[in-house]
Formats: C-alpha cells, structure tokens, sequence
C-alpha cells in the first residue's frame, strides 16, 4: 500500500501541467486569492459551485496537502503559484496537479508548523461559493509579551544612538587642542611638556527610577476596519475603505509610540480579514487601556458628509443612522468571511454581550474627546457621540470608540481621505483626543502576569 508520504513524490511529475487543456469538470474556478500576515495566511478558491476539499499535514518537511474534488486543473489554478510572496511567514511555495481524474491536488510548502482551518463560505455580496484555507501558527504568540520586548527593544535602539551621539561628541572633543597646555618653548633642548589630556567622562550611575524596569505600560488597541476579503466601502473612484483606515492606524500608530509609556496594538498591520470577536480578543489579550476602531463608510446618497464617533449602546442606537451603521459593520464578518466552527466562537459571542455601564460611561467620555479634536480638523455628521450595538466595541473592560472618519461615498471627502496632508490631520486629532482622555483619566496599573 501507498502511504500518503510515499505518494508526495508523484505530485512532482504532475506540477503545473501546462501543456494540459484547461478543461473545468463540475465547478469553474473564477478567483485564487492569498492574503498573508504575520497572524495567519489565508487561501482562498472561489468557484461558482460549492467545492468539497481534504486535507493533511505532513512533517519533515512541513507540508499542507489538499485534494480538491469536482475539478480539472485551470489556469485560474495554476496562477496560484505566482501570488506565493517571499515574505509569507508560513508559505514557502505552491504546488499544484491534477492529482486523479477530477481531483486537483495543492501542495503548500511550508516555513513552519501551523494549525490548519478549512471552510467553506455561501455565497455573498461580490463573492461566490468560497473555500478557504487559514493557516494559523501551530503555537500562538503571548501578544502582550511581544509587545513588552517591542517596546523594550525600541528604547534601547534609542539610547544606544544616544550613547552613540555622545561618543562621538566626546572623541571629537578629545581631539581639539588643549587650552591648558603651554605653548611649545623655542629651545629644542628643552624637555616638550606632556600635552593635557581631559580625564574621561565616567558616566553617572543609574538612578533607582532607570533601574527600575517600566511596571506601567499604557496600551492602545488601534483597530483598522475591514481587510483582506472584506474591502469595505468603495469611493467613487475606487479608493477602498480598507487601504485608507489601515495608513490612518500605522500613522497613529506611530505617533502615539512616540509618547513615553505607551505602546499600541494594531488588531491588523497589513491587507488581512479579521473577525470582529477576534478584534475584541486581541483587545483583551495585551490588557489594552484603550480601543479605538477607524473606519470611512458609505451612504446610499453621495452628498452625506462628515465625521462620526459612536459609543456602545445598551439601550438600543441612539439614532436611525447610528443603527444603519453599526447594522452595517457588524455585517462585515459575513463578507470578510469568520469561520463558525472554530469551538470558542461561541465563548467570544457570549462574552460581547457582557457589555458593562462603566465601561460604556468611559468610552462616552473618550469619544468626546476624539469627536472635539476631529471637528477642528473638518465638517462632522454629528456633533455628539452616538451609540449602537457596535460588536466590535464589546470588549466589557476596555473603553471602546469607532471613529467614522469621512463618508467615502461622498467625492470631495474621498479626495480628502487620499490626501496626506489630510490623513495627518486626523491623526493629530485622533492623538491629541486620545492624550487629552489618559490626562483627565490616569489608567490603573496593571498586573502583568507574563
């Protein structure tokens, strides 16, 4: 009998056969996508008919095999070879055969251990049935440690360059001729002085408070909107909501980090779909003090404008255009495509309903604070905080706000939000609104339990 290692062989011999005709049995495939990130790399086959997929893994090496039924290999098939990028963190490369009569064989190999999750996706908004592939690492990463030794790491770069600047300083001081030293004498019989040399620095020892490792880290859990599957809304000239919420947070980002005893977290740091249950989890995971969601909507009329900032709601929405918002982003995990039978999906659920007065009380008093700062920047829908049962902002300890930046269905704000110069605006906003909150509400510490 064949082991299915022994057959991996033979996979060889049928890799990208392209002298085969590009017959479709059953189902046609329309589109391969890859979407990889340091979280996970998703695969995504999306076809016309549902497709019915096994798969195993194999290690030494690491491999993902995946035998899909109902199909004759194609070009839209064999393109997913090239969309394999270098930096992958879990991909290396792609292979692909027509494995038997009617079953196309894919061949990931992989950069490392991961835990594999297979799905499949009905059909909705721009989509077809999907099939979807998300490899996760096999051993996840303590979030708020990576983002401790981040932020440690930073301040060391610092003061090396420091230390590094002051060396220089003091060899170039070195260097210049001493004020103390006499002028040399005519006579050349005369013993020459010994030329003055300034005694070098010692530098002074540590205080107790610099020895003392930081124990109070404030973070910030910066959430872009939307990604990888999910583009969002789309402007008229075709600037998606995606692309510009994401440059927003790393600018935020940036400019945050800068700030002494602050580091943020971004629930997404590149073009990847994230659930909104996981957005609150990776929120709760590094303690996060702050939750901030960026976002640029559309309206069905291109002439709505401005700038909103919502808060939970316990209530029920504070407005009709408050509800037709957050009915509209909590829809995103449809499109995006969230896998249900992960087994703590329903764990998640229950705990974004544990949504808590106080906390809905500081996000209020949050989002004033970001909302004043925005309506010195542009024009605002509304000029109070609304609220609604956004799910991504059910995180039951963190106070939590979701910033609508612009209406991109509107032209002139599209052409806005694609501006620089613009973006920059609303990040100082957004800044000084979030500095202006821990101001006037110092967090508690922490307990860091690594």
């Amino acid at each position: 009998m064949i082991t299915r290692r022994q057959a991996l062989p033979q996979v060889g011999s049928l890799v990208l056969l392209l002298g085969a005709a590009d017959l479709a049995f059953g189902a046609s495939i329309l589109a391969v996508r890859v979407w990889p990130a340091q979280a996970y790399t998703r695969v995504t086959i999306e076809s016309d008919r549902q497709l019915a997929a096994q798969h195993f893994l194999t290690d030494g090496p690491y491999r993902l095999v995946v035998d899909i039924d109902g199909l004759e290999l194609d070009a839209q098939l064999k393109d997913l070879v090239r969309k394999i990028r270098p930096d992958d963190p879990y991909i290396d490369r792609v292979r692909v055969g027509q494995y038997q009569p009617h079953v196309v064989r894919l061949v990931l190999d992989l950069k490392q251990p991961v835990a594999p999750q297979q799905f499949a996706l009905a059909p909705v908004a721009a989509y077809q049935h999907r099939l979807l592939f998300d490899l996760y690492p096999a051993q996840e990463i303590d979030p708020l440690l990576a983002l401790i030794r981040d932020k440690e790491a930073a301040e060391a770069r610092a003061a090396g360059a420091v230390r590094d600047a002051l060396g220089e300083l003091m060899a170039r001081v070195d260097r210049l001729p001493s004020p103390m030293a006499p002028p040399p004498l005519a006579a050349a019989s005369t013993p020459s002085p010994v030329p003055f040399t300034p005694a070098p620095r010692v530098p002074a020892p540590p205080t107790k408070a610099e020895q003392e490792r930081v124990d109070r880290l404030i973070i910030v859990a910066i959430d872009p909107g939307h990604g990888g599957e999910d583009p969002g809304a789309i402007g008229p000239s075709g600037l998606r909501e995606k692309d510009v919420v994401l440059a927003l947070a790393r600018q935020l980002r940036d400019q945050l980090n800068a700030q002494p005893n602050l580091r943020v977290m971004l629930t997404r740091d590149a073009d990847y779909f994230v659930p909104l249950h996981e957005r609150v989890r990776k929120a709760r995971r590094v303690q996060a003090d702050l939750f901030v969601s960026i976002h640029a909507d559309a309206f069905f009329k291109p002439e709505a404008r401005g700038a909103s900032v919502f808060a939970l709601s316990g209530k029920g929405a504070t407005s009709a255009t408050a509800r037709w918002m957050a009915d509209k982003e909590n829809a995103a995990d449809v499109v995006g495509g969230v896998n249900t039978q992960v087994a703590d999906a329903q764990v998640m659920r229950t705990l974004l309903d544990m949504s808590t007065t106080a906390q809905i009380k500081d996000s209020l008093k949050l989002g004033r604070e970001v909302l004043g700062r925005i309506g010195k920047v542009g024009k605002l829908h509304k000029r109070e905080v609304e609220q609604a049962g956004f799910a991504v902002l059910k995180a039951p300890d963190i106070p939590s706000i979701l910033v609508e930046t612009a209406f991109i269905s509107n032209p002139e704000e599209e052409e806005r939000l694609r501006d620089r110069d613009y973006q920059q605006q609303l990040v100082q906003a957004m800044s000084l609104g979030i500095k202006r909150y821990f101001a006037r509400n110092p967090p508690l510490a922490r307990n860091r339990q690594l």
